[in-house]
């Protein structure tokens, strides 16, 4: 019988039971490749990593899994996983390798316990989505920005709402959702340094997202781009609320529209379990 070992966080908080759930398997070095999918779909959170020793210039390497589907990056798992093993390891950046790159995420302490993360995430492609008019139909709202696809490792779809109430408000239609595929749907609204959004992606076996951390980057470039913040202006992203799991995240991304330096996206976790599968 072999055993594996996993911790699970909430990620993008700092209050257990709320934020984006993960599970950590902190040595996966024994799990069988055919495993890996069914243990993530056994535990069934937005995504599940599993950590092996480094291949390149990283700490650590990690794969990412959603009940569904393996992903090349994704940001509440590398902020998550940083937290779960940067505190034996005793590191003020941890670089992690991923599908899209190394991830290098750096680390705030008050005395020995990890208050706050920040990563560095890959500089997204950006295009415009050919399918606007109909998503915007499944969501049920008007955007007040062009409807536009960024891609760093995840495609994310951003629409703008018209207020704050309208995304609190939403009743997508999710099979027309689902159409969309592996795309997720980030309908969003606010001003200044305050922005709340909900992300859906049932292609990805994710009928609704606590808090996308992949999407958080974009979404800064995307209202920097716009005009409707400056570039190098931190925000703050309120997120789950619909669903009982509110979030919050900071994002931030310098140099300009035709040259986009960094994205940053930062925010809080706290390990809520540990637990092990026998198998």
């Amino acid at each position: 019988m072999a055993s594996f070992r996993y911790v699970v966080c909430d990620v993008f908080t700092n209050v257990p039971l709320a934020g984006n759930q993960l599970a950590v398997f902190t040595d996966a070095r024994e799990i069988p490749e055919e495993m890996l999918q069914q243990l993530a779909r056994e535990l069934n959170y937005s995504e599940t990593t599993f950590v092996y020793p480094p291949e390149g210039e990283g700490h650590v390497k990690m794969r990412i899994f959603t009940p569904v589907r393996e992903m090349p990056f994704a940001g509440h798992p590398t902020l998550g996983t940083a937290f779960v093993l940067a505190g034996p390891l005793q590191l003020e950046e941890l670089r992690i390798e991923t599908r899209r790159g190394v991830v290098p995420v750096r680390l705030e302490r008050d005395g020995s316990r990890i208050v706050f993360g920040r990563m560095q995430q890959p500089l997204p492609t950006i295009e415009p989505f050919a399918r606007a008019d109909e998503l915007m139909a499944a969501l049920g709202v008007e955007s007040r920005l062009p409807v536009e696809l960024y891609d760093n490792g995840i495609r994310h779809i951003y629409v703008a709402a018209p207020s704050e109430s309208a995304v609190a408000e939403l009743e997508p239609d999710l099979q027309r959702i689902a159409t969309f595929g592996q795309d997720c749907v980030n309908c969003f609204a606010g001003a200044g340094p305050r922005w709340k959004t909900r992300m859906f992606a049932p292609g990805s076996g994710v009928v609704e997202d606590p808090a996308t951390g992949s999407a958080a980057g974009p979404l800064a470039l995307h209202l920097a781009r716009h005009g409707l913040i400056a570039f190098g202006e931190e925000i703050e992203i309120s997120q789950g609320a619909e669903i009982g799991r509110p979030s919050t995240l900071y994002a931030r991304v310098t140099g300009s529209a035709d040259a986009v330096e960094r994205i940053e996206v930062g925010g809080s976790a706290v390990i809520v379990a540990r637990g092990e599968f026998r198998l």
